[in-house]
């Protein structure tokens, strides 16, 4: 199981900066006010229904990922999406104020294992913050690419005086994908093997019928029947 990887992908990051420091839009309060202390800010670029004011991440009542009106200003972070080259849902802008703090918490589900991945790009961050997934601090620089396994407990602070803005992007897995990530730095771990569960992974991605999904159901079954053999 990966637990963040740095990914091999090129960003233009000071059009990216200017980009960001030009929007006028005004920014949303992340709505899991648990899960944070002081001020955890959003944008959304692509979202459920492509409205900006939508920033949860997550399809309601039939919805579809469209662009929203902001990503029409940023042409830059709509390259990054491209380069991608894989189906792409939310992408979001999140910032952490100074002083701010995300407290440990997991989004279920969301790991590259199971067919979504979550990319942070740094636009703006500074050397107090601190992003720990599980008790690993993991060090992102400005215009690094960064996958995070959010499937595991992981948490921020910001001990800065300036603000830390994030380009956030949750992609499908795709075969495109899957080859960025076999290039990447990786950091990774045995997981625990619940067989049952990666029978019902394999299922679901093959009742989605399309042709990465199944590959990855058949990479899955490949992975877990070399497990079997083992016991």
């Amino acid at each position: 199981m990966i637990c963040f990887a740095k990914l091999p992908l090129k960003v233009s990051i000071s059009n990216i900066q200017d980009e960001v420091s030009s929007i006028t839009e005004s920014w949303y309060p992340h709505l899991n006010t648990f899960d944070y202390q002081g001020n955890w800010e959003v944008l959304s670029l692509r979202s459920p229904g492509g409205a900006s004011s939508t920033i949860i991440p997550d399809i309601v009542n039939e919805s579809v990922f469209m662009d929203t009106p902001l990503m029409d200003t940023c042409p830059s972070i709509k390259k990054i999406t491209e380069n991608l080259r894989c189906p792409i849902m939310a992408v979001r802008l999140l910032n952490l104020k100074s002083g701010a703090k995300i407290k440990p918490h997991k989004d279920n589900e969301l790991a590259f294992e199971k067919g979504e991945a979550r990319i942070h790009i740094p636009v703006f961050t500074n050397s107090g913050v601190e992003f720990y997934v599980e008790d690993n601090l993991v060090k992102m620089n400005e215009g690094e690419c960064w996958y995070i396994n959010a499937n595991l407990k992981h948490s921020v602070v910001n001990n800065g005086e300036s603000d830390r803005i994030h380009l956030v992007i949750d992609c499908v897995v795709n075969n495109e994908l899957i080859k960025l990530f076999d290039n990447a730095d990786k950091t990774s771990r045995d997981e625990d093997y619940n067989i049952a569960e990666k029978l019902l992974i394999i299922e679901a991605l093959r009742l989605q019928q399309t042709p990465a999904a199944t590959d990855l159901a058949a990479e899955l079954e490949y992975e877990l029947n070399t497990f079997l053999k083992k016991i």
